[in-house]
């Protein structure tokens, strides 16, 4: 998996510990610094009250009008200004662009302002020690406070980034010697904090062995703790309970009470889990890979917890089916159930028993069915992926869909799927279209989706009536503005060629999870085709980053099955969370399947990770929060390739009977 850089938030170095932190943490304190510097027009006032009130961009846009207005000394400063607050923004395109404009300055004050400003460019590009080049000469003058805690906080940033934490809050809680009021302290301590969540949980593990001060070997174990659980979860509730407990009066317990960590005696978990999976026979496979996930989740966690979770694995396949197998769970004393897998079982496990004990079903029922209380159900549905498309494709601007689905089951749910939730949500579905799978030439299929054909019948009647030949290139129709396309590997290749071959290449793609085939062949064909997949596949969160490639060494035969892997993960996080649930709503969880939450019907939903084939690979997607349109179809023509052995079966092709 190859990834863009995009904003330094969204990404994380593979080699350094964090490539750039300062859009996470430089907004969390710009009123400490933006206030009150030379100026005091009534614009320059406006501009520092929005900036202290978070609204960068206006405050921006204030600073640079008036520096238009100006000249010489006065345009400089308010254009630095300018850059100052886009940088808090996190919009380093603008910054840079002003910053260009403006010449290093030799008087101390401008210079100041330039220096930090540089320095911040520096840490947004991933350089700390050009950074630090700048800040540490700055932080030996003698500056003027405002100039002080800025040095002082990118001083931070930028040992965060360099892999030595220790230093950063050494810095940052010397910094609180300039700072002058209660808020600005919390600030302070908050932004320290939103470097020590991304920073490499081992790091922090390591640096806290070493440190010598209480203090900051506190604030390390601290973040230790929520960088490995990405701060949900009964491993990070336990253990900050148990850090808060050992740790009365740090500077940290503004950050516990933020969090809203629950008292002692309202932590609650279940103490024995069951998993019922099938272990055996046709769905052997899978069940073993999300087994192997939800241990993955349950090592890194109960280690941590004060009593110990139990967990037994029920093979279904040889208790007698779901029924008999969450029997003989309850009656074994499991206080919460994860599984069965199979739809069939899942189905057999609502009508036959009331369900004393909470369990959560790894598949979901059938939509008519109605769910007792106490299931929870659970699943990799694609058509989770299908409203996720309809979703990202509204965020990316385009209101007009056309769509490509196979003519079976699975393409009419996912059309269905697709359909309602862009039309809910304002758009419309001009047309679709069905194709037969396993076929190599779906021309006909297009050309009547892309109204070719009525291009080409008016021109052989025009032809007929001139009675000679004409220049003709057939035009498509122009209303629609992307294309929803529901394939698997070996159909997506053949029908991307084919649409760009049909002069419909140039439309925005949008798929699901199963164009990812992940069969280790090129996918060049695929170049522009944006989908939807779990964040395990295309961008892991820091605190599961190193598992994907750990369960490929060890269960390489399972690498095509890495979603069910996150599954089981997943399943593991979600227990806790609906076991509070039961007398209260269920808190979302940030999953590697998705964003969790829990829907009225008792289904937990996903909101996926995006990522577009580019040069042949999967490359990850920002947030649609952050990225603008859709990046463009970067393919190539190239020779269409034919289906082989390696694509006769998908991903979803191993677990669609599920």
């Amino acid at each position: 998996m190859r990834k863009t850089l995009t904003h330094p938030a969204q990404q994380r170095s593979p080699v350094a510990s964090v490539v750039a932190l300062l859009l996470v943490t430089l907004t969390l304190t710009a009123c400490e610094t933006t206030g009150g510097m030379f100026g005091g027009s009534p614009g320059e006032s406006r501009a520092e009250r929005l900036a202290s009130n978070g609204r960068y961009e206006d405050a921006a846009g204030i600073y640079i009008g008036l520096a238009a207005a100006a000249s010489g000394y006065e345009k400089d400063r308010l254009t630095l200004l300018a850059v100052e607050q886009w940088l808090d923004a996190g919009d380093t395109t603008r910054a840079r662009r002003a910053f260009d404009a403006v010449v290093r300055p030799g008087a101390s004050d401008l210079r100041w302002l330039w220096n930090t400003n540089q320095a911040a460019l520096l840490l947004y590009a991933g350089e700390p020690d050009a950074a630090l080049s700048i800040l540490e000469a700055m932080s030996l003058e003698s500056l003027p406070g405002r100039h002080r805690l800025r040095v002082e906080a990118l001083r931070g940033d930028a040992w965060i980034q360099k892999g030595d934490p220790a230093r950063s809050v050494e810095l940052m809680t010397q910094r609180e010697i300039w700072l002058r009021d209660r808020r600005s302290i919390e600030q302070n301590r908050w932004r320290l904090w939103q470097g020590l969540v991304v920073s490499d949980p081992q790091l922090l593990r390591a640096s806290a062995e070493t440190a010598l001060d209480e203090n900051v070997k506190a604030w390390l174990e601290l973040g230790s703790l929520a960088a490995s659980t990405g701060q949900q979860g009964i491993g990070w509730i336990n253990g900050a309970v148990r850090w808060r407990d050992a740790h009365g009066g740090h500077p940290a317990m503004a950050i516990i009470d933020r969090l809203q960590i629950p008292a002692r005696m309202s932590l609650d978990y279940p103490r024995q889990i069951a998993l019922l999976l099938p272990l055996t026979g046709r769905a052997g496979a899978a069940g073993h890979a999300i087994q192997h996930g939800f241990f993955g989740a349950y090592f890194s966690t109960a280690a941590g917890l004060d009593d110990h979770q139990t967990v037994r694995v029920y093979d279904v396949s040889n208790e007698g089916g779901a029924s008999a197998a969450y029997t003989t769970a309850v009656a074994d004393g499991a206080e919460f159930i994860i599984g069965p897998l199979l739809r069939s079982s899942v189905s057999e496990l609502a009508n036959d028993i009331l369900v004393p004990v909470p369990v959560l079903t790894l598949n979901y029922l059938p939509d008519d069915t109605l769910a007792p209380p106490g299931l929870y159900q659970f699943a990799l549905a694609p058509e989770d992926e299908a409203r996720s498309a309809a979703d990202r494709a509204l965020a990316d601007g385009h209101t007009r869909a056309l769509a490509l689905v196979p003519n079976n089951d699975w393409g009419r749910r996912v059309l269905s799927s697709f359909a309602s939730q862009f039309e809910a949500l304002g758009g419309t579905l001009l047309d679709h279209r069905t194709y037969t799978p396993g076929i190599q030439d779906f021309s006909n299929t297009i050309e009547d989706l892309m109204a070719l054909s009525g291009s080409v019948r008016r021109y052989q009647r025009l032809r007929a009536n001139i009675g000679g030949p004409l220049q003709f290139d057939p035009r498509r129709r122009q209303d629609g503005e992307f294309i929803f396309l529901a394939a698997d590997a070996p159909a997506g290749r053949l029908l991307k060629s084919q649409l760009k071959f049909h002069y419909s290449g140039d439309l925005p793609v949008y798929s699901t999870s199963e164009i990812n085939a992940m069969d280790g062949r090129s996918n060049a064909d695929l170049n522009g085709i944006m989908f939807a997949d779990t964040p395990w596949v295309i961008a892991p969160q820091h605190w599961i980053e190193n598992l994907p490639a750990l369960y490929q060494e060890y269960w390489p035969d399972e690498r095509r099955l890495g979603r069910l892997h996150a599954m089981g993960y997943d399943a593991y996080q979600l227990i806790a969370a609906l076991f509070a649930a039961r007398t209260g709503p269920m808190q979302e969880i940030d999953g590697a399947t998705g964003r969790l939450y829990l829907d009225y019907d008792g289904r937990v939903r996903r909101r996926l990770a995006w990522a577009q084939f580019q040069g042949g690979e999967p490359v990850a997607l920002p947030d649609t929060d952050y990225g603008g349109g859709p990046i463009q179809d970067t393919s190539e023509d190239a020779e269409l390739l034919l289906p082989d052995a390696a694509d006769d079966e998908s991903w979803y092709d191993a677990t669609r009977e599920l």
